[in-house]
């Protein structure tokens, strides 16, 4: 017998299913509705967003593309196409979509954030400062979903408006916390705070974002709640103070590193080559480049957007089967938790482009990791990771790092902007969901127990 409940009805439960907390169920009424009316751009919309809430990042580009050919005028699936494409680093295509939706709507707030930060990695930096302007001024408050049956505990996350905060989402479970987003960078000083039970600073990128992490430090006069992640700590956390202090820690190759204009090229005539050029606050490898040779520097120079850039020491993590390795570890409320092992053939390694899905044996070696880490990294490894721990001195941080030969560990880079990302839904990564739980509950737990101090 057929369901007599009318389309909009069942959208209408899906939503109040979602509200509740019940996400596998309201997922399901969405299905249905789709399947009655494949064309409903809501649904769709609604259908898109649980999916990538949940992991489910293909099923969420499948129900955003399908939105946006339905409506292509209409700005909101093209900004949640976008900010999709954006988190994959696909950020030509999310630059057209946040274009095509202000084509839509010139003033859409959302659409001139996200073109902002693409254009900010796209090295575009005074096309970006126009979309900032537009995108968060005046709307510097960002409460967020909230869908527990009690009262929440609020949370006030201070975030910068351009890239570099902590991905604080994951562990902040809207069904436990309220939180309200505050950018302090287009807070006004006459706006005032929202009401909160502590303050999770997510501003982690020391050389992007200074300038809000002092506007940050500054905001915490007019609170008397409890700080994670204090910004004078983060302060010091950009590479070169990292690679001087933690490079002190017995067991920590750190390399050496020299901040030089793009113009100036002649400060690196004594470095030895291979070495590694990097513009200051650029993330996913972007404007990251190895030099082979002293011949190759004016090309490689060339490529990368003028001013401000660091000449580092290439640190060689490759093993004996030529890949090249990279651990992290998060450092939560001063306690470690193994989080993945990256394997590749390239020596710039990001998760997401490693040989970790095509590869058993390298699955198998990183769950070994993750079960027994002391025993797969060797006591003067573990010895090394408390002491930067120590140093840090961070409620939520993270270091990623290489193996040498001796057992001491290469420092690529410690902060607090490591994201602790859910593996995909495909079983091959079941053995990850431990490690990772683990790390969230931790960020969860440090979130509750300093509301409550």
């Amino acid at each position: 017998m057929s369901d007599p409940r009318s389309t909009e009805v069942l959208l209408q439960e899906a939503r109040d299913l979602e509200a509740a907390g019940e996400d596998e169920a309201a997922k399901a009424a969405y299905v249905e509705v789709l399947r009655r009316d494949p064309a409903h751009y809501s649904a769709l919309c609604a259908l898109g967003t649980l999916a990538l809430s949940t992991g489910y990042r293909a099923a969420a580009q499948t129900a955003y593309r399908q939105a946006v050919r339905l409506q292509p005028d209409n700005p909101v699936g093209r900004v949640n196409l976008g900010n999709l494409y954006y988190q994959n680093a696909e950020l030509q295509r999310a630059r057209a979509e946040y274009e095509a939706a202000l084509r839509s709507d010139a003033d859409f707030a959302p659409a001139h954030q996200g073109l902002a930060r693409t254009l900010e990695q796209l090295g575009e930096v005074q096309g970006a400062r126009l979309h900032w302007q537009r995108g968060f001024v005046g709307h510097a408050v960002a409460p967020q979903r909230y869908r527990g049956a009690g009262p929440p505990l609020r949370v006030l996350l201070l975030a910068s408006t351009r890239l570099g905060n902590v991905a604080a989402t994951q562990f902040l479970d809207d069904r436990t916390f309220a939180v309200t987003i505050v950018y302090v960078d287009a807070l006004t000083p006459e706006e005032p705070l929202p009401a909160h039970d502590v303050i999770f600073n997510a501003i982690g990128d020391a050389e992007l974002c200074a300038a809000a992490l002092q506007q940050a430090q500054a905001l915490l006069h007019r609170s008397d709640r409890g700080v994670i992640n204090p910004p004078s700590r983060v302060l010091l956390t950009d590479r070169l103070h990292n690679a001087q202090r933690l490079g002190r820690i017995d067991a920590v190759i750190a390399p050496s590193i020299r901040r030089f204009e793009s113009t100036a090229a002649e400060a690196l005539q004594e470095l030895r080559f291979p070495l590694l050029l990097r513009a200051p606050g650029f993330h996913m490898g972007r404007h990251f480049t190895r030099v082979e040779q002293r011949a190759d520097l004016p090309a490689a120079l060339a490529s990368l957007p003028a001013g401000e850039l660091l000449a580092i020491e290439y640190l060689d993590a490759r093993g004996a089967d030529a890949m090249a390795r990279k651990y992290r570890v998060m450092f939560i409320d001063r306690q470690l938790y193994p989080l993945h092992l990256a394997v590749s053939r390239d020596w710039k390694v990001h998760y997401f482009s490693a040989a970790m899905a095509d590869s058993a044996p390298l699955r198998e070696e990183e769950r070994r990791f993750l079960e027994d880490m002391p025993a797969v990294l060797g006591e003067r490894a573990m010895q090394a990771l408390t002491q930067v721990c120590r140093e840090l001195d961070l409620d939520y941080a993270g270091i990623d790092f290489g193996l040498s030969a001796d057992g001491s560990i290469l420092l690529f880079e410690a902060n607090a902007t490591m994201a602790i990302l859910a593996p995909g839904p495909e079983r091959i990564w079941d053995y990850r969901r431990a490690a990772v739980n683990a790390a969230l509950q931790a960020a969860c737990r440090l979130v509750l127990r300093r509301a409550a101090v």
